[in-house]
Order: structure tokens, then C-alpha cells, then sequence
């Protein structure tokens, strides 16, 4: 399975992509929130994916600045899911002590809790 972790954001979109054994397959990377943005995301996603049925999508629930991304995955076909903010946070601070929070750390975070399928 590939696993793509996505921190939505009013202009940019943070993202990474890894696999079933935790592998980076495209480290931290942003996108704009726009239709050029989405087709460089869905375009890594088909440099590492066979097969797009084996693909999970995961972005924060964070209103009106996901539904753009988000109608462009399903188009596609992705298998997308739509995490509560508060299931993240909780989720990265059951991995670490440490206190950090940045867009990027959220985007692998997210992607780690498709991987475990944590409450989805």
C-alpha cells in the first residue's frame, strides 16, 4: 500500500508520501491550492503507485480549504479519507514527548495513521 499524508492549508498543501514499511517514497513536499498543485501531488503518486486502487489518501478536515483537493482525489479515484483535526493532534502526541507541530510533521502523521488505520 502507498500512504499519502496531506496538511491542508488556505494556500499550499504540505504532503508525503510513504509505503506499508514506513519508507519515504517522496519526502515532505508542498503544493499550491490550485488546480496545477493537485496534478504535480497526483502526478508523484503515479511515479510510486502501480496500482491506484492500492493507494490511501488522508487530508484534515478543515472546512472549505479541502474541498477543492478532495474533489479532485475522488475524481480520480482515490480512496481519500477526511481525518479530525483533534484525532490528529492526539495521534503525534501519542508518538512523541516532544512538542513539535509544523505542517510537514502533520502531513507524515497523518499518513502514519492511514497505515495503522486508526479510527478511520
Amino acid at each position: 500500500m502507498i500512504y499519502v499524508g496531506i496538511d491542508v492549508s488556505k494556500d499550499k498543501h504540505d504532503c508525503l508520501i510513504i509505503n506499508s514499511d514506513g519508507e519515504l517514497l517522496f519526502k515532505a513536499f508542498t503544493i499550491q491550492n490550485n488546480r496545477t498543485g493537485f496534478n504535480d501531488l497526483y502526478q508523484k503518486i503515479e511515479e510510486v503507485a502501480t496500482d491506484l486502487s492500492r493507494v490511501k489518501v488522508g487530508l484534515e478536515a478543515t472546512g472549505h480549504y479541502s474541498y477543492n483537493v478532495l474533489g479532485f482525489l475522488i475524481d480520480k479515484g482515490l480512496t481519500t479519507f477526511v481525518i479530525n483535526p483533534l484525532h490528529t493532534n492526539l495521534y503525534r502526541k501519542s508518538l512523541s514527548l516532544r512538542k513539535t507541530k509544523t505542517d510537514k510533521v502533520d502531513a507524515h502523521t497523518i499518513a502514519t495513521m492511514l497505515m495503522s488505520d486508526v479510527n478511520l
